[in-house]
């Protein structure tokens, strides 16, 4: 296994860096990560780096390229109103076309097996909307923030959903009306945990019980997707 970065290109001519973590043996199937609003991090690093331990070719496209190459951001209140302003001004044609461009990159280097797409965060958001309008063959989204803004989006793909049901970005109520509207995704509740409960890094948001299960429950998609 291998991690580091490259370079990719999407169609409108816009270069971006993505993190990409590769098993040692042929892959299961393909995975691309959306990024929380911190940026490609060591925490994104480390979920890449641990999917490929799994036996899946990971690649985290730095989505925020497009307003500042290379930016990451602290856990800190500065890096929240950051990441906040960016989600905020971001078009998300522009998101579409970089993990398209992921999705393509990995189907050239491993073909012939299941490409998904994950996300958390802001990640979350753009891997449900890949989810509908893209041609992924499945979607697990961690704790999407502006995920139940979109309940109108119709997904053409299997989707799975984590979320803390202490989670104040994605609130039970959110996620209530969302599920009236668009009863596809499984969704999966986690009793005690907050947004961002998948993030070790991160010990006042971290809930090992929830991150082992919902990681448990993912693998499972994961390989009922790329058929074993």
């Amino acid at each position: 296994m291998m991690g580091g970065f490259i370079d990719l290109e999407s169609p409108d001519g816009h270069t971006f860096k993505a993190y990409l973590s590769v098993p040692h043996d042929k892959p299961k199937g393909n995975i691309v990560v959306g990024m929380e609003m911190y940026g490609v991090n060591g925490y994104l690093q480390g979920v890449c780096d641990a999917y490929s331990r799994d036996g899946y070719i990971a690649l985290a496209p730095a989505l925020f390229d497009r307003f500042e190459p290379g930016l990451t951001s602290p856990y800190d209140d500065a890096g929240s109103a950051l990441g906040k302003e960016l989600s905020a001004r971001t078009d998300h044609a522009h998101t579409m076309m970089d993990v398209g461009t992921s999705a393509a990159y990995l189907r050239g280097k491993s073909p012939g097996v299941a490409t998904v797409i994950t996300g958390y965060c802001f990640g979350g958001t753009v891997s449900w909307l890949a989810a509908c309008r893209g041609g992924f063959d499945g979607a697990v989204i961690y704790y999407g923030s502006d995920m139940c803004d979109y309940p109108a989006e119709v997904p053409n793909c299997p989707v799975i959903c984590h979320v803390g049901d202490m989670d104040t970005a994605v609130p039970p109520t959110d996620v209530a009306a969302f599920r009236e509207k668009r009863p596809e995704p499984r969704w999966y509740v986690y009793p005690g945990a907050q947004h961002g409960f998948d993030n070790a890094t991160r010990p006042v948001r971290y809930h090992a019980e929830a991150a082992t299960l919902a990681r448990e429950r993912t693998l499972v998609f994961l390989a009922e997707v790329s058929g074993g």
